[in-house]
């Protein structure tokens, strides 16, 4: 047998780890893995007839090649957010036809072409929601997928939990703890900004095991003048005369929208950024506090995983390895109420998951406010 396996959309600490998992667990079973470089474009653009884009596209994967990958975060087989099935005009490569209109284009029967040519038997796609509805795409026209879920926001619908998550939440109250230093020397309100399109489980999570005064998350709007009074009265009661608030990058003020830039990709999203600053700006005008801006971004899925993800990752591939071998289809592994199981790749495109406002938040507010842990997820989602 032979194995494919690619990493689509942002990296998380854990991907390496798996991929090596799976490199290992399935030759020692004496079969084949053959890495697609970054992710569904690995398909697009690479020519079964073209030597040179094989080269640019494709890894070879042995236990010698994997040996030392998982000691470092990111994805050694790179990513990307391109979507096969979406392809826009000026985004075609040269070797293949383009067709009439401004798309976007399908090239689905050219991805189905090159796996063929490849001699891929099953394909493991480790992604989020939008990496893996090209995967559920794949498997309806009949070639064998077994999924593996990957996301800091943990928002994939069908598991409690996510590669990538656990470390994004470590981070996060890491830089948090050591931000309260300066927050407090300077007595001044700290706007931390976290990652976070449609699920604010995230900023909500960290700002509970933080202990951080407000959170803002993507589920619920807020109103500006509550936040900041909340926000003075906070401070006031704090020693150190200082107060925090994490917000999500998806949230929106009441009246406003997400804070978006840049050209949608092939997903149709465009990028975030920008509502700490705008919030913290805000802030100052009603309070006239001085305020700390940070976004944490990118450094909370840079680096290696934590235990957690680490036990996830070795987990999830071995599990989607063995369904493999026993050639099962169209299923994504997953953990429920702490076991390890697999579900149909299907529910993937069941919507967005989002956090238990009713559970998990205090809409008045704008703080965690876990009213039942019994009977939970860990991560209580």
């Amino acid at each position: 047998m032979r194995i494919g396996i690619l990493t689509g959309g942002g990296d998380v600490p854990g991907l390496n780890p798996a991929i090596k998992a799976v490199v290992d667990r399935a030759t020692e079973k004496g079969h084949e893995v053959l890495g697609l470089r970054r992710g569904w474009a690995g398909l697009l653009y690479c020519n079964p007839d073209d030597p040179a884009t094989i080269a640019a596209y494709t890894q070879p994967m042995d236990r010698a090649w994997v040996r030392t990958i998982d000691r470092s975060g990111g994805t050694i087989l790179h990513s990307s957010r391109t979507h096969p099935g979406k392809v826009r005009s000026d985004a075609i490569p040269d070797f293949l036809e383009k067709p009439a209109g401004d798309g976007p284009h399908d090239f689905t029967p050219h991805a189905l072409k090159v796996l063929e040519a490849m001699g891929i038997d099953v394909l493991i796609p480790i992604g989020g929601d939008d990496t893996l509805s090209y995967g559920l795409r794949l498997h309806e026209e009949g070639v064998p997928v077994i999924a593996i879920p990957k996301t800091m926001d943990n928002d994939v619908h069908g598991t409690d939990y996510c590669i990538g998550f656990s470390t994004a939440v470590t981070r996060g109250v890491q830089f948090i703890h050591n931000l309260r230093t300066s927050a407090g020397s300077h007595e001044r309100l700290a706007v931390v900004e976290l990652f976070g399109r449609y699920s604010g489980e995230t900023s909500l999570i960290t700002a509970y095991l933080a202990g951080v005064d407000r959170a803002v998350i993507s589920e619920v709007p807020v109103d500006i003048d509550r936040l900041a009074a909340f926000l003075v009265g906070d401070r006031k009661a704090n020693p150190s005369n200082y107060a925090m608030v994490t917000i999500s990058e998806g949230a929106v003020i009441e009246g406003g929208e997400m804070s978006l830039r840049g050209e949608a990709d092939a997903y149709g999203h465009r990028k975030l950024g920008g509502i700490g600053e705008q919030l913290g700006a805000m802030l100052k005008e009603i309070t006239g506090i001085n305020i700390i801006n940070q976004t944490v971004g990118y450094l909370m899925r840079s680096g290696s995983p934590d235990s957690l993800d680490l036990m996830v990752a070795n987990n999830y591939a071995v599990m989607a390895t063995d369904l493999a071998m026993e050639g099962l289809s169209g299923r994504m592994v997953a953990l429920r109420s702490g076991t390890y199981t697999n579900v149909p790749i299907s529910v993937t495109g069941e919507g967005v998951k989002r956090v238990d406002v009713d559970e998990f938040y205090d809409v008045t507010a704008y703080r965690p406010k876990i009213r039942h842990v019994g009977g939970k997820p860990m991560f209580l989602y």
